[in-house]
């Protein structure tokens, strides 16, 4: 435990933590990653310990805790083998709700967040197009106001939770000559006649429900709006800097998670008559991935700490996510190799574990977006503001 980042109360929230997903979720993940669906009673248990509240205020059903104990929660379900449920569990509790959170009135926080910090609602963030990927700015997606209503038309696709959840937060034009500035977010609920979900068939993730989702025509009142109109894009980016530092932590623990297995493995294989954790040249693979492990480790701890403290940190968050993603991707890759023939058996863990891992660089911002947006806050001293 680093007493830097991590208190007492932290080590004993990890330990009933690791307990309760031993308990009530690890039994269950064989038969999500087979069916694509996360059965709803895990999520109520969730809600019901509070896990789904931890960074949200105590007046709508949450603990509103420091981020260290969300970045334990992110650590331990990567350690569980099974990226699918995490998502499932973290971009409802940090993607959805985060902007019910910090955008949402106290009608829709009523109505909608307290729920979810309970497990009783699920949430999914859409924002990502089929024609626009990583192009934010360039979404095609309208909200056009009407009387005391706003009309949504378009699609958004790879949304995870797209299939189960029970509300939306989406993001459409509400200005479309604005461009990227004429942006608006909205909360609307799943059961609103329009709506059409459709499952994509993935490479990993596969306990996770992602979805093509289609808007045709769905009605929502006027004050389904969160926040002020045209003003989605500033909040989106401010979220970004959450989700990339999420995405960078679970990165490391995926990646500390594949060390520690094949270390382990290592340590009961043996050949030419000895173990083979006294290979010199498979005793090099595990000193280089435990180097570049702590190194993203140390690095998205002091982001997280950063980010408590209330500082923007879009640049070093979007520099943790590309470190160690790409950095996870090396390891796992790595440490199936010191399992030999049954690293690629789907009885160890290590070839979900690769599957899974290889969506790091791609969702959230793919590396070579978030290079680009380094680029220019480094060579074109580009600076990004918090929104108003």
């Amino acid at each position: 435990m680093d007493k830097r980042y991590f208190t007492e109360e932290h080590q004993l929230f990890r330990e009933s933590l690791q307990d309760f997903l031993k308990k009530e979720v690890v039994p269950h993940i064989d038969k999500w990653e087979k069916t694509g669906a996360v059965e709803r009673f895990i999520w109520k248990k969730f809600g019901d310990m509070g896990y789904f509240g931890l960074a949200t205020p105590e007046e709508y059903g949450g603990l509103d805790l420091d981020l260290f104990y969300t970045v334990i929660f992110l650590e331990e379900m990567q350690k569980i083998n099974s990226s699918g449920f995490a998502a499932n569990m973290w971009a409802h509790a940090y993607l959805a709700m985060t902007h019910l959170n910090k955008e949402g009135d106290h009608d829709i926080k009523k109505k909608y967040l307290e729920p979810s910090a309970l497990g009783d609602k699920i949430g999914c963030l859409c924002i990502t197009e089929p024609f626009g990927g990583s192009d934010v700015a360039g979404m095609r997606t309208t909200a056009v106001k009407k009387e005391d209503t706003y009309v949504i038309n378009g699609s958004k696709t790879f949304i995870t939770n797209g299939i189960y959840s029970d509300y939306l937060i989406v993001a459409a034009k509400t200005a479309p000559e604005l461009g990227g500035r004429g942006m608006s977010i909205f909360v609307v609920d799943r059961d609103t006649p329009g709506i059409s979900a459709t499952k994509l068939d993935k490479l990993g993730w596969r306990a996770s429900d992602t979805a093509e989702i289609a808007f045709d025509n769905v009605i929502i009142p006027a004050s389904n709006l969160m926040g002020e109109e045209n003003q989605g894009f500033p909040y989106i980016m401010q979220h970004f800097a959450l989700e990339r530092l999420i995405m960078a932590i679970n990165s490391h623990a995926r990646a500390e998670y594949a060390i520690d297995y094949a270390v382990q493995y290592m340590s009961e294989r043996t050949a030419f008559g000895k173990t083979i954790d006294t290979f010199q040249v498979l005793r090099h693979k595990i000193a280089d991935a435990s180097t570049q492990m702590e190194i993203c480790k140390e690095f998205n701890y002091s982001v997280a700490k950063r980010l408590n403290d209330g500082e923007y940190v879009v640049k070093e968050a979007t520099m943790s996510k590309l470190a160690s993603t790409k950095m996870a991707d090396e390891v796992i890759y790595e440490c199936l190799q010191l399992l030999g023939g049954y690293g690629y058996m789907e009885e160890y863990p290590m070839a979900r574990l690769l599957r899974d891992s290889r969506l790091g660089p791609i969702g959230g911002g793919t590396s070579e977006i978030l290079k680009e947006i380094i680029a220019k806050l480094v060579i074109d001293k580009k600076e990004y503001k918090p929104a108003t």
